[in-house]
């Protein structure tokens, strides 16, 4: 017997295997012998033929085989072997002949392609797979081509050539325009099969610059687009008209209109053509026409028909696709396009050539020694295909010889095979189209018998029915097969048993006599073996009364029985059908053990009904049909309640159990769906009914449990559709004999509720509950754990009972027993309680505490033992609270904090301390009762933090370059502080930020002057304080140095402070008409503020008149006012602590006769600002050359020295001003595109500037608040007053205005 081997191939592969055996020798498919059996190499998978793959995803070539014991793998590449270990970039799968080729890690597709083949190898033989051509696949760019643009004539044809580049595979092709939309196409306009856009003729619509040619690479995923192709198409009327606008008077011209032609064809050229296909391919025949009208087309084959259900014509008829051509497809196809001016035609003769196919494809051979077989490898093809051989992989002319194996063409012959000549041939059939290659193995097998049934397998068989008894064998040689009744029988033999060749007996009419033991031997020349199994016959399943045929009038009710005989070791199933369906949903269908019951029966139950009885050995069935009849005609019917029963009996007295019966009332139309029955117990609650139970309102009587010791009365209510009845007259009372009690009291608990006591509670018996008279309660305790008797007590029917003199919480057993005048309950279980909780009497020990960080420190403890804690262990409290600063040496009010930890913890984490500070804390365990002693006081420090922010920041004496800083120190240092670090950068109009300087203080400051700062600035300072550990949150302010000494009015209060810089309104100003008044103000603040204008008459004591600004805007048109009259006026922000600015007076004109002309409107004013405009421009050009000629007074270099980020030089690349020197007093002129925020020109070394054209706050204002101006220019100088100058805007400002 062979070597037993595991096998590394799944059980499904080798039930593939074995399901294509055919040999002399059958293999069962069982799993245990398969995993025993050897067997030579079968390719289970591998790639295609021709392999295309991606260049850019790794080569995965496929290569698995099945075989025992497992088989290993070789490559051949381009005929040679192929050493896998020596390329880096190919592995093999583990346990498999797949090859990984990696192409995403460094490798090149192209290099791998070639011809590669699989070997799988094993003692057994060697089976090889197909030639498998790898290919990387190709999606080449479109060759660059210059596209003339097609001018053709209405009506006639067209050909847009798509030529696309060549790839692998080839692409899909179709044509779209520059919206990326596909281009319609009909009879008139369509694709051929080579990609070219074919009209058979133009219409004017067809004019257009984008017929764009796709290529779709399917395999790379990728377009490629050909350059848009131009059609422009003339009409006969446009030509027309060209050629007589070029041609003279005398000159004949005129071209003629658009003529009908008939059809010609574009493809295929010429009157016939040829076309070769593969037998099983699809076959493309192709006819486009040209004509007008357009030309319909028709397709015929001489001499036959075309063939039915593989026909289909495509593309508007252009394309007749044949699908799965056979060589009877070869012959003459002739199309036909044909128009109202005739007709043309062409014939393509069609010849079906056929790769070689298979008849007979060589199948898997399993012999035995000694026996014969052949292996039989027949294809067929057109041209016929030849047909080798090869053993192993080698081609069988130079394999090894076997004298057992004998070739004759297309068969192989074996006789007196030997284990030796196991093998594997390949059978190699090809022509010029392609080849076939197929693997089948000879595999000689020499086994002893086997049988594959289960011992002792029990059959069950129906009476009168044929038996059949499994033996399931293998063996080679084939065994031969026997069969015995009982242990000690004789061979089986006769009419009365059938042997079939796989070893089954079968007894065509089981009898009862038939029943017991058979035994299955198998045997060969390598051995014997045999297997019993049982045979058990049983009674048939019958339907002794089957239902019957039923006419029932609508609304009645209805039954069918179905009563059933059956072996009494069968369990049946009876299961009801409708019209051989399922019964419907419904509460009306009732099934019953033997019946099935329809109640108010309407006309969609008429049908035929079918009891079905099933066993796991048999099935029967019977059926009746059921007719609806329509009732006789009645009166409108009423539904309603239904009435109660009546003549209430009780028969069948027990002492646990009656029946109750009654007669039900009228169901008024209604069908009675349930009867409710209620008891009254007269003896305990007497009037009060309770529900019993409820029966179905087919059933007039039930069988009621009943108590002892309960005075029954019963009543029965009726219930349907419509409700419920009145209760019926109550029946005749009856008392229950008296009895021990059944159950003892629910939730017993013990628990204690002093240090020396225990109290157990119960939930009392209810009265019907107590079985009889005398209810009493046994209490019985013990202690647990001790070796003690219980202590009882009976009580009277309470709910409690206190057992003093316990001690402190310890553990007890409970239980209570429920008895009365007859005796007692059953014995109850017993519950565990506890005596009474104290006061805990130890302290948690050995407390430590673990400082983590500055605010959080964890402490632990020791448990305190149970026997301590004297109760339910609750958990512990962590008592704890600061003792005080260690920065401040200061004590404060003592605040403890608790923290509880439940259950058994043995520590606990202390969160929201404060950095750098003593602290105390003590520990208390905590039971039902309390708290316990508190361990002693443990100290513990937290580390320094970082402060928090200083407690405020105040800038002082703000002078031209300097800012006096005032902090007060944090008010939770958190720490020894040892710095303060302040940063500041200037800010600009924009609020952009400027470069950030850093200053470190000493702690001991409190106050700094800020020196060398540019004058007019807005700064943000940033300041906070340090610790060892780090530097803490800051504080942020802003504050501004002053414009000059002697043009700032100092405010009358706390001078030498600068007022906050946000928010703040300034510069309002007002322009005032007859009616009206524009308001407009400067905010400097948060974004997105909320404006409001206040406003009243001038020295009047009313309230202000309050108008809301509409968004952030700056300006506001107050109209309705009085001519002539003065008016004061503030502006407010919302939300800004009622923030306003100071009150400014204004004063209306006089009435006028007419009304006053927009002066922005008038042609003379713009020409006037144009003017000034080009003037101001012209004085710009002169003083920039004059400066490049050498102007006494550089400006930039003063600006450098003075380092201001807000008065830089404009420069000339970006159409900003530069520098100039005035030709009559060289004074510097500052930047004029960018001013202060509250609009003035700040002061230099220079006394002359353009300060000295001001910016005059009286100009005229339209009604939407929009600024005209009227500019001036004065020689001399006037004293500024305040901000109020009268003084015209300077040019600078007025060119600000224009851009």
């Amino acid at each position: 017997m062979m070597k037993k081997m595991s096998m590394s191939t799944s059980k499904t592969s080798l039930v593939l295997f074995l399901c294509q055996i055919i040999s002399a020798l059958d293999v069962p498919l069982d799993s245990k012998l398969l995993e025993e059996l050897s067997q030579p190499p079968t390719i289970t998978q591998q790639s295609p033929k021709d392999y295309i793959v991606d260049p850019r995803e790794n080569i995965v070539i496929q290569c698995e085989a099945k075989g025992k014991p497992p088989p290993s793998f070789s490559w051949t590449r381009n005929g040679t072997h192929f050493d896998i270990d020596k390329d880096a970039q190919v592995t093999m799968k583990p346990n498999s002949g797949t090859l990984v080729i990696n192409i995403m890690n460094g490798g090149k597709a192209e290099a791998y392609e070639g011809v590669y083949q699989c070997t799988a190898r094993n003692e057994r033989g060697a089976a090889v797979s197909n030639n498998i051509v790898i290919r990387p696949s190709r999606s080449p760019l479109w060759t660059k081509e210059k596209l003339e643009p097609n001018h053709v004539r209405e009506g006639d044809s067209l050909v847009l050539h798509c030529r696309p580049p060549v790839g692998l595979p080839p692409p899909i092709i179709f044509w779209m325009d520059n919206a990326f939309q596909r281009l319609p196409q009909s009879e008139r306009v369509s694709q051929g099969l080579n990609g070219d856009l074919y009209f058979s003729n133009v219409q004017p619509e067809d004019t257009r610059e984008d017929y764009i040619c796709y290529a779709r690479f399917n395999h790379t995923q990728t377009i490629q687009q050909k350059q848009p192709i131009s059609v422009k198409v003339f009409s006969m009327d446009s030509l027309n008209d060209t050629i007589a606008a070029n041609l003279s008077d005398t000159d004949i011209y005129g071209a003629k209109p658009v003529t009908e032609r008939q059809p010609v064809l574009l493809t295929p050229t010429g009157s016939t053509s040829t076309k070769v296909e593969l037998r099983g391919n699809v076959l493309l025949l192709e006819c486009i026409a040209a004509g007008l009208p357009t030309p319909v087309i028709r397709w015929i084959k001489e001499g036959g028909e075309l063939p039915a259900n593989r026909t289909f014509f495509e593309n508007f008829k252009k394309t007749l696709k044949i699908i799965d051509v056979s060589e009877a497809d070869s012959g003459n196809y002739k199309c036909i396009a044909r128009n109202a001016l005739g007709s043309v035609h062409h014939v393509i003769s069609v010849t079906v050539k056929a790769a070689p196919y298979w008849i007979t494809a060589p199948r898997n051979l399993v012999l035995s020694p000694g026996e014969d077989g052949t292996l039989i490898c027949r294809a067929n093809g057109s041209p016929k295909p030849s047909i080798s051989w090869l053993a192993n992989g080698v081609p069988i002319a130079i394999a090894p010889e076997d004298p057992s194996r004998k070739v004759d063409g297309d068969t192989i012959i074996f006789s007196h095979v030997q284990e030796r000549s196991s093998a594997v041939y390949q059978c190699n059939a090809s022509n010029e189209y392609g080849y076939l290659l197929a693997n089948a193995f000879v595999n000689v097998l020499a086994e002893p018998p086997r049988i594959l049934t289960p011992a002792n397998k029990l059959y069950q068989v129906i009476a009168d029915s044929p038996a059949l008894l499994d033996c399931a064998y293998f063996g080679s040689p084939k065994p031969e097969i026997e069969w015995f009744k009982g242990v000690k029988g004789s061979i089986l033999r006769g009419n009365e048993y059938v042997f079939h060749d796989n070893g089954t007996l079968e007894i065509p009419v089981a009898q009862k006599s038939n029943a017991g033991t058979y035994t299955c031997v198998a045997r060969n020349e390598l051995g014997k073996i045999q297997n019993e199994v049982q045979l058990e016959i049983k009674d048939p399943t019958m339907i002794i009364k089957q239902p019957e045929y039923k006419v029932i009038q609508r609304y009645g009710q209805v039954s069918f029985e179905c009563i059933i005989k059956h072996d009494s070791t069968l369990l049946p199933t009876v299961t009801w059908l409708k019209d051989n369906d399922e019964l419907p949903d419904d509460e009306r269908f009732l099934v019953g053990k033997d019946n099935l019951t329809i109640m108010n029966v309407t006309d969609k139950d008429d049908g035929t009904y079918t009891c079905i009885v099933n066993t796991t050995l048999d099935s029967v069935s019977a059926s009746a049909v059921l007719t609806v009849v329509a009732a006789p005609p009645t009166p409108a019917i009423i539904y309603a309640r239904p009435n109660p029963p009546f003549d209430l009996e009780l028969t069948g007295q027990l002492e646990r159990s009656i029946d109750l019966s009654w007669i039900p009332g009228d169901e008024n139309n209604s069908p009675i769906t349930s009867f409710v029955v209620e008891f009254e117990d007269a003896l305990h609650e007497p009037g009060v009914w309770r529900y019993q139970t409820e029966v179905p309102g087919t059933q007039t009587m039930a069988q009621l449990k009943l108590s002892p010791y309960v005075n029954y009365s019963f009543r029965v209510i009726a219930v349907n559709r419509i409700g419920r009845s009145q209760p019926s007259e109550p029946s005749e009372q009856y008392l229950t004999k008296s009895a021990s009690p059944d159950e003892n009291p629910a939730n017993v608990q013990g628990i204690g509720s002093e240090p020396d006591n225990l109290v157990i509670t119960w939930e009392p018996l209810k009265g019907f509950q107590s079985n009889g008279p005398g209810l009493q309660y046994k209490v019985s305790w013990r202690q647990k754990d001790v070796d003690d008797e219980w202590t009882s007590v009976i009580v009277a029917n309470v709910s409690k009972y206190i057992v003093s003199g316990t001690p402190t919480f310890v553990p007890y057993e409970v239980k209570v027993q429920a008895l009365n005048d007859l005796g007692y309950a059953p014995e109850p279980s017993e519950v565990i309680g506890h005596s009474g909780e104290d006061l805990p009497m130890v302290a948690p020990g050995n407390v430590q505490v673990h400082v983590i960080n500055s605010t959080l420190a964890k402490v632990h403890w020791d448990p305190v033992p149970l026997k301590s804690v004297r109760g339910h262990l609750q958990g512990y409290k962590v008592y704890y609270w600061k003792v005080q600063s260690l920065s401040r040496r200061s004590r404060r009010h003592i605040e403890k904090k608790i923290l509880t930890f439940r259950g058994n913890k043995t520590f606990g984490m202390l969160p929201g301390l404060e950095p750098y500070s003593s602290y105390k804390l003590n520990v208390r365990v905590v039971n039902g009762k309390g708290e316990g002693p508190a361990s002693p006081d443990k100290v513990f420090k937290t580390p320094e933090g970082v402060p928090s922010s200083p407690s405020f920041l105040k800038i002082t004496n703000p002078t031209l370059d300097s800012l006096t800083l005032e902090w007060g120190s944090p008010t939770h240092p958190n720490g020894v502080l040892t710095s303060y670090t302040l940063k500041f950068q200037p800010i600009n109009n924009t609020h952009e930020l400027g470069p950030l300087v850093e200053i470190r203080i000493p702690a001991n400051e409190s106050s700094l002057i800020l020196k060398n700062l540019n004058y007019s600035t807005r700064y943000k300072f940033y300041f906070n304080a340090q610790t060892s550990v780090g530097s803490g949150s800051q504080i942020t302010e802003e504050a501004v140095t002053i414009m000059d000494e002697a043009g700032i009015l100092r405010p009358a209060v706390g001078a030498g402070k600068v007022q906050p810089l946000y928010p703040r309104i300034r510069n309002v100003t007002t322009a005032a008409a007859e009616t009206y008044a524009n308001i407009s103000w400067e905010y400097e603040g948060p974004d997105h503020a909320n404006f409001y204008v206040e406003y009243g008459v001038a020295g009047s004591k009313e309230d202000w008149k309050k108008e809301i600004v509409n968004g952030s805007r700056s300006f506001f048109v107050l109209k309705g006012l009085t001519p002539g009259t003065a008016y004061k006026v503030r502006v407010g922000a919302e939300g800004l602590s009622g923030f306003r600015s100071s009150e400014d007076v204004f004063e209306t004109g006089p009435a006028m006769a007419s009304r006053q002309v927009d002066i922005a409107t008038q042609g003379w004013f713009i020409g006037l600002m144009c003017a000034v405009a080009l003037l101001i421009l012209i004085l710009l050009i002169v003083c920039f050359i004059r400066r490049n000629k050498g102007g006494k007074y550089p400006v930039k270099e003063k600006e450098d020295a003075h380092a201001d980020p807000e008065i830089q030089p404009m420069k000339e690349d970006d159409g900003t001003f530069g520098e100039y020197s005035d030709a009559e007093d060289h004074k510097p002129l500052k930047k004029g595109s960018r001013t202060p925020s509250d609009r003035t020109v700040k002061k230099e070394d220079s006394d002359d500037s353009l300060v000295d054209y001001g910016e005059g706050v009286n100009g005229q204002f339209n009604e939407d608040g929009s600024f005209i101006g009227q500019y001036s220019g004065k020689k001399e100088k006037e004293p500024a007053e305040g901000n109020e100058s009268s003084e015209a805007p300077s040019p600078v400002n007025a060119m600000n205005s224009f851009v």
